[in-house]
């Protein structure tokens, strides 16, 4: 039980720790985060408490959010709200595993090529399969596709 919610009471205790220190940004982020991870943990049929490889793909799913907000908000010329939401980025990438180097994915993506045996696009299935599990959480979907898609056509 204890070790299941390391990164919730990690979470829990900065929250307190930024509200005696009144940093608004992180207080604000933290709570939102937990409110996210809530009600991650009370959806479905019934209720349960999220391990914390769950909590960090709700806080990759938040953070990747305030991604794509900033990147709308600098493409409509409202630049203080697109540093807002960077700066809330910011704070859950701290919670977040490491995310992999353009030459570390490609690696991986190399050694699931050759375990799963793939060759050509059509074969993009194969290695995502094997690939994955092995990224989970330390390099964004869309990335880890466009990796092997490259590699497969080449």
């Amino acid at each position: 039980m204890d070790r299941m919610t390391a990164l919730k009471d990690k979470l829990k205790a900065d929250l307190t720790a930024s509200m005696k220190s009144r940093d608004e940004i992180r207080t604000r982020t933290i709570r939102m985060a937990l409110a996210a991870v809530n009600v991650e943990e009370v959806s479905g049929k019934t209720s349960r408490e999220l391990t914390d490889d769950e909590i960090v793909k709700v806080l990759t799913k938040e953070a990747k959010k305030r991604r794509e907000a900033a990147e709308a908000f600098s493409g409509a010329g409202r630049t203080e709200q697109a540093e807002a939401e960077l700066a809330e980025q910011a704070v859950l990438e701290e919670y977040l595993p490491a995310q992999l180097s353009d030459e570390e994915l490609a690696a991986l993506v190399d050694e699931a090529v050759a375990e799963s045996g793939a060759s050509g696009p059509q074969a993009m299935g194969q290695v995502m399969k094997v690939l994955n599990p092995k990224v989970a959480g330390r390099a964004e979907g869309g990335r880890v596709a466009q990796a092997v898609r490259a590699r497969l056509t080449a």
